[in-house]
């Protein structure tokens, strides 16, 4: 029997090799925004909790992870200064993005927002910026809140860094709340349970105005409207805060009530 007769490309008859077909683009997944995110190593949660408050049609976000320590502590927070430019780089390379978020709160206080941005805007100039507690001031605002009433996993020495430059930004603490948690890994195991009881309790002290719960790896991002009809004052946290943030920053005005009152509201004046 003859063999089949082949193409003039080598390949037998009944081939077809279809090349340069004609295409059109779109934005992409990231039609209406794109977010770049910068992620602790140690960190279990900013991720997931991302997944959920960004889950808008043509809104998309990026990461990459930083390399950190487990361990909460100022040095280890400051150790991450010179790694922020490297890791906001691999990020889309090229292209362009709307908004960079770092996520970690705590060692966004101790090197200062302005330190974060300026590392941030070595590799991505002009694009806007925000950390957790950035997002957390530009929520307070939004609020109306003067008197916030702060949760966070951190040792004594983190803790007194946390309120003292939120205290300096011109609100007032004047409760706080730790679990006293150094180590990343653990702080993110604590359970809803435990967190949205212990921010009730602080969050029901007479004159407070808003709670804020501090740390990417804490959960409470999708409780947080829930949380909100319980004590019948705002609530955010690190994520939810840097979320919502990030979301305006981009020009996106969704209303998203089911995540509490801070999504039904623009960014303040």
């Amino acid at each position: 029997m003859a063999e089949a007769a082949s193409t003039s490309t080598g390949a037998k008859a009944g081939f077809v090799n279809r090349t340069h077909i004609a295409f059109k683009t779109d934005g992409g997944v990231a039609g209406r925004a794109a977010i770049g995110v910068i992620v602790l190593a140690s960190d279990h949660t900013i991720e997931h909790e991302f997944r959920q408050l960004l889950a808008l049609p043509g809104v998309a976000f990026y990461a990459a992870r930083i390399r950190n320590d487990a361990q909460i502590t100022p040095e280890t927070l400051a150790d991450m200064e010179s790694r922020i430019a490297p890791t906001a780089e691999l990020i889309l390379p090229g292209i362009g993005l709307d908004v960079m978020a770092y996520g970690c709160t705590s060692a966004s206080i101790v090197l200062g927002e302005q330190a974060v941005f300026d590392r941030i805007h070595e590799v991505r100039p002009g694009v806007a910026c925000t950390t957790p507690i950035t997002a957390a001031f530009a929520a307070f605002d939004a609020f109306g809140a003067r008197n916030i009433a702060v949760l966070t996993p951190y040792r004594d020495d983190v803790n007194q860094r946390v309120r003292g430059y939120i205290e300096g930004a011109g609100y007032n603490v004047p409760v706080f709340g730790s679990f006293n948690e150094e180590d990343d890994n653990v702080a993110a195991r604590i359970d809803q349970k435990s967190i949205r009881s212990a921010a009730a309790e602080l969050g029901a002290v007479d004159g407070i105005d808003a709670v804020f719960v501090s740390c990417t790896g804490i959960r409470l991002g999708a409780l947080a409207g829930q949380l909100e009809e319980e004590i019948g004052k705002p609530v955010t946290s690190s994520n939810h805060a840097m979320a919502w943030h990030c979301l305006r920053l981009a020009g996106i005005d969704d209303a998203q009530p089911e995540f509490g009152k801070l999504y039904t509201m623009p960014l303040p004046d």
